[in-house]
């Protein structure tokens, strides 16, 4: 506790001794001396003193005189913004304030470090923050809302970068997943470019797990971070000043943009963002009060040629849903089925859902990709999916099956052929073709084209007569001249043609 006024009220006004004095206040000799000294040399009788409070005497007492320095004064403001770009500190910043003023007197490093600390005390709390030119995209919703023609509300969404405090605003239905995205992809087309960092609230919409030491993001945010080469770095709850930045323009849109539109009336979302976009120019370019430049101009010398570039293509919003694989190597979205390669049947995958698009990924890689059919009970398949057998079974028709017969022989077609006309779906008699074919592969073509004609000629067409009749060794006793057999005609055979 300062005793400057009780040293002075019992030597000026009680006229005690110094050593009185230092025994009473329990302070040395010197004190006392030096306390009397200054009071002396300022003049002060008890009657100055006595109207002055202790602060305000020791100020008088113990302050140094101001002299002229003659060194030259720097640019305080553009070196505080000049500190925000990457790579840039203040020892460089000194180095070319002794270039610039190369023929005046200037501050050493030390002086230069500490008048610009107290420049920097000036300016407001959230302004101590050193945010990198690029770094962070601040994103938030604001409080109040305003009020459509029908009674319903829309939401305010707020993003700001923290270098350049360049602002955007737009309103949204709610406050959703799909909002908070559709909201800060918005806000990248605005900037123009990506940020490192896009730093939100812990809004249950966007953060799965709010956690103060390993929060996560949902899957739809990680899937949006992916796309436009980001991170998402939400802030800690109920922890604002992390996110000092976009409370800041929050209550800025609110005094300069939602302030504007209250007496105005909207029938939807849409003709509110028409009336934010002229006011958010204005708001962007309106000048600093303590810093040269505004917003707008600020945000393009800073904070835009650090930006990373837009990706070619706009995220399109996706849902993810945990799948398993059926024995039928497809997994069932909204009632229809899409396939997967046959080896994953029975693993549990990941569909990633857009509007026009499934996307199956396992382990992280995608496997498969369809068009999105919103047809229930139907089917997407892709033939590789599928396994050999299945594939040669899908490949069956009754033109192939003929042409393999005709590849044997005249008769074996025509035995063929009238298998398939024997049903009425030919698919019913693709066994019965397989199995009769199969057989040149134990008695060879030659004999199986003699077998069929033999078949034809008496009449058994059904694959066990002419398996039978191989096995019997009919077709090389019988007279018949397989050369001079010719397929019977008439109207009940429909031919190979009917199947084209």
């Amino acid at each position: 506790m300062s005793k400057i006024k009780d040293v002075l009220r019992l030597k000026l006004d009680a006229k005690l001794s110094h050593q009185q004095i230092a025994t009473a206040l329990k302070i040395s000799k010197g004190v006392v001396a030096k306390y009397v000294g200054l009071a002396a040399a300022a003049g002060f009788d008890w009657t100055t003193v006595s109207n002055l409070d202790e602060t305000s005497l020791s100020q008088r007492l113990l302050a140094r005189p101001e002299r002229p320095t003659g060194f030259a004064v720097p640019d305080y403001g553009r070196i505080h913004q000049e500190l925000r770009r990457k790579g840039v500190t203040l020892m460089l910043l000194w180095e070319e304030y002794q270039a610039e003023y190369a023929s005046q007197t200037t501050w050493r490093y030390t002086q230069f470090c500490e008048h610009y600390r107290k420049f920097s005390k000036t300016l407001k709390r959230s302004m101590r923050q050193i945010h990198r030119a690029g770094e962070k995209l601040f994103i938030d919703f604001a409080g109040p809302t305003l009020g459509l023609i029908d009674g319903s509300r829309v939401h305010i969404f707020v993003a700001t970068m923290g270098a350049s405090s360049y602002t955007f605003a737009c309103a949204t239905p709610r406050e959703t997943t799909v909002d908070w995205i559709e909201s800060t992809v918005k806000a990248l087309t605005f900037m123009g470019g990506v940020p490192q960092l896009v730093v939100p609230d812990n809004a249950r919409a966007m953060i799965a797990d709010p956690d103060r030491y390993e929060p996560r993001s949902n899957d739809t945010v990680l899937d949006f971070a992916r796309h436009y080469g980001t991170s998402i770095l939400p802030a800690r709850p109920y922890c604002p000043q992390d996110k000092g930045k976009v409370e800041v323009a929050v209550q800025i849109v609110e005094r300069w943009i939602m302030a504007c539109l209250r007496h105005q009336r909207f029938e939807n979302v849409y003709e509110v963002n028409d009336a934010i976009m002229p006011l958010l120019k204005r708001l962007n370019e309106r000048p600093f009060q303590k810093l040269p430049g505004s917003r707008a101009s600020l945000f393009a010398t800073i904070d835009k040629p650090a930006l990373q570039p837009l990706p070619t293509q706009r995220y399109e919003i996706a849902h993810f849903k945990t799948v398993k694989v059926h024995i039928d190597y497809h997994i069932e979205i909204d009632l229809h089925r899409y396939s997967v390669p046959h080896a994953l049947v029975g693993q549990e995958m990941q569909a990633r859902i857009t509007g026009t698009t499934v996307e199956l990924l396992h382990r992280g890689q995608r496997v498969a990709s369809h068009p999105r059919d919103s047809r229930a009970r139907r089917f997407s398949t892709v033939t590789a999916h599928m396994p050999a057998a299945h594939r040669a079974h899908m490949e069956w028709t009754p033109q192939r099956l003929i042409s393999w017969g005709a590849s044997i022989g005249p008769g074996a077609a025509a035995v063929v052929t009238r298998l398939l006309e024997e049903h009425k779906h030919p698919e019913h008699g693709y066994r019965a073709c397989l199995g009769l074919l199969s057989l040149s592969k134990r008695y060879g073509k030659a004999r199986l084209e003699a077998g069929c004609i033999l078949a034809l000629q008496i009449g058994a067409c059904q694959y066990r007569h002419v398996r039978d009749i191989l096995a019997n060794n009919r077709d090389q006793t019988s007279s018949s001249d397989a050369g001079e057999w010719v397929s019977p005609e008439h109207a009940n055979v429909r031919g190979a043609r009917y199947y084209q």
